[in-house]
């Protein structure tokens, strides 16, 4: 596609797309465009993302105007859009699409590149998809170039959101049609008659994906101290389709080392296909080679614990409020509904009895069974099970269980299975993974701290007349000796629900200091994180912990936190889960 004469490579100069497809986590298959690199070795990859309604072709006449010939390029069709599968202009939901991204990488990574091989250059909807894998993901790229994110579309019908989210509640799915026209995207006059023609432009977009794109983006702006990524963000500064407003709070919020922000006068919202784009490329080009050739060293996390946005954010949420301000009296509410509450609710006797963060409370979510006294017991106490985080918890579980079921797999190739998990509370989560398992393990060996964690999991063991190869022993997660002296030595650790209750950094490299002795090179480990969470306020203003009744306050471990501390220790990243709001994370690691 040539657009500018003064842009546009000349026809022996420009670069042929390999056409190819990969199929997606839940099977769908994506379409997307390779360009080798013109030398050999490559220097790197560049990924590029279009905008929301487009499709990969539109960012192909970036390749030669880049003119990066010795990096290879792809750009892919998001689902339901140009040639990828799925219904027009539907995914099932925002975070399925990230997810895309993440499989995407992989997908590449047969053509040799790893993530510190990788650049990313994404505009609008696509910078928002860009942004939250770069967030949650944490993955280790060079460099994230982000043009005009649509952080905030601008949906001129008042109250448009609002409206858009009850209806889906009322109705269901269903399906918002775009009537921006080209002429407010750019002011290059054949990228509008490119646009209008095109067959491939995908008008609608699923209302849910429309509500998520809003909650997503404003998480992302408002938690992007938690991206240390290089990161160029370019704004249109006439863009009649998002708000600037965010997009300069998400820079503000940039934790990364080596950010630019470039405010392009006069551009339309297309800030890549824009006439004059030219002045984009030439601020793209120069930070992409920087980024290859001296990329800037990653920022050491492990140490956030003691100095960092997320122990800031604990210490605010440690100190106690006046009694009769009005945040002091609101919350003095809570505290007491909660009390009320667990008169009738069994969730909230549970959680009132043994901490919420406890065993026995994650059990009962588990469960998930309303129960109470009466039907308003059972009505307040499917209230309580509904709440998010403990929805994100079974979430958890369930990629829990998917990650033990392949790991197993994974491991039976080579010798059999051992399987650890040293802090499992009531080791429901593990019990239900390892009885979906094609063939059980040699060993299952579960651990608890707490006498009562230790006394329901063996009933419940028992309940299931399970051979003696599962057991469970009361022992200290946070003990490396004893975890150094695991016999027989795990082949699957596993480690859920855990480190997220602990602020000390040094404890969590304690102990995963003490599998890795234990661990033989090929060892998988499973870990849990909670990068994220809406209601950090409520759980440390009016839930109680397992700790002496102590206020439940939670220290937040970014992802690239998290994943430090395991690599520290002797862990290498292969795979991850999230659920759909971005609370709860599940990743797999090998011992290297």
């Amino acid at each position: 596609m040539l657009h500018e004469p003064t842009i546009a490579a000349s026809a022996s100069e420009q670069r042929v797309a390999q056409e190819r497809t990969f199929r997606t986590h839940d099977g769908t298959e994506i379409f997307y465009r390779y360009w080798p690199a013109v030398g050999r070795p490559a220097k790197g990859a560049v990924l590029l993302f279009h905008r929301g309604h487009e499709h990969g072709g539109r960012m192909a006449h970036l390749v030669d105007e880049l003119d990066m010939p010795d990096h290879a390029f792809y750009a892919w069709d998001a689902r339901g859009n140009g040639r990828s599968a799925g219904e027009r202009g539907y995914a099932p939901s925002f975070a399925a699409l990230v997810r895309d991204i993440d499989c995407f990488v992989r997908e590449i990574g047969r053509d040799g590149f790893g993530q510190r091989d990788i650049a990313l250059i994404a505009q609008s909807f696509g910078a928002v998809l860009a942004a939250a894998w770069v967030h949650d993901y944490a993955p280790q790229i060079r460099a994230v170039v982000l043009a005009s994110p649509a952080f905030s579309v601008k949906l001129y019908v008042p109250f448009a959101k609002q409206g858009i989210a009850l209806w889906q509640k009322i109705k269901g799915r269903f399906f918002v049609n775009s009537y921006v026209k080209a002429k407010f995207l750019t002011h290059d006059p054949k990228r509008i008659v490119s646009f209008e023609a095109d067959p491939l432009i995908t008008r609608p977009i699923a209302s849910n994906i429309l509500v998520e794109l809003y909650d997503h983006a404003a998480r992302i702006v408002a938690d992007a101290r938690a991206i240390t990524v290089p990161t160029q963000l370019l704004i249109s500064g006439s863009d009649w389709v998002v708000r600037h407003g965010p997009q300069h709070e998400f820079f503000v919020n940039l934790a990364s080392p080596a950010k630019e922000r470039h405010v392009l006068p006069g551009f339309f919202h297309d800030t890549l296909g824009e006439r004059e784009r030219r002045k984009a490329l030439d601020l793209i080009k120069p930070f992409l080679e920087r980024q290859f050739a001296t990329p800037e060293k990653p920022v050491d996390l492990t140490a956030a614990d003691r100095a960092g946005f997320t122990r800031d954010e604990a210490d605010r949420l440690a100190s106690p409020l006046a009694l009769l301000s009005p945040r002091g009296l609101y919350w003095a509410m809570s505290r007491a509904s909660i009390r009320m509450g667990a008169w009738l609710s069994s969730g909230m006797k549970t959680g009132i009895a043994t901490g919420f963060d406890s065993g026995s409370t994650l059990d009962y979510v588990y469960e998930n069974e309303a129960r109470g006294h009466g039907p308003l017991g059972r009505m307040i106490d499917r209230t309580f099970l509904d709440a998010i985080g403990w929805r994100g918890i079974r979430q958890r579980k369930l990629h829990l269980e998917e990650l033990i079921g392949s790991a197993t797999r994974t491991l039976k190739a080579g010798r059999p299975v051992h399987i650890v998990d040293i802090a499992a509370g009531h080791g429901r989560y593990v019990l239900d993974a390892v009885a979906k398992c094609t063939e059980p393990p040699a060993s299952v060996r579960l651990q608890d701290f707490s006498d009562l964690n230790v006394s329901l999991g063996r009933k419940l063991i028992a309940e299931r007349h399970l051979p003696t190869s599962v057991s469970f022993h009361q022992a200290d997660a946070f003990d490396a000796q004893m975890l150094a002296g695991l016999d027989p030595a795990p082949d699957l650790a596993i480690v859920s629900g855990l480190y997220e209750l602990f602020a000390d950094n040094a404890m969590i490299a304690r102990s995963l200091g003490g599998l890795a002795k234990a661990m033989q090179p090929g060892s998988l480990l499973l870990y849990t994180n909670q990068p994220w969470h809406p209601q950090l306020e409520m759980i440390a203003r009016s839930l109680t912990s397992h700790r002496g009744g102590q206020a439940w306050v939670m220290r937040r471990r970014t992802q690239g936190e998290m994943d430090q501390l395991a690599a520290a220790a002797g862990f290498e990243k292969l795979d991850q889960r999230i659920d759909q709001w971005g609370i709860f994370t599940v990743s797999i690691a090998r011992r290297v």
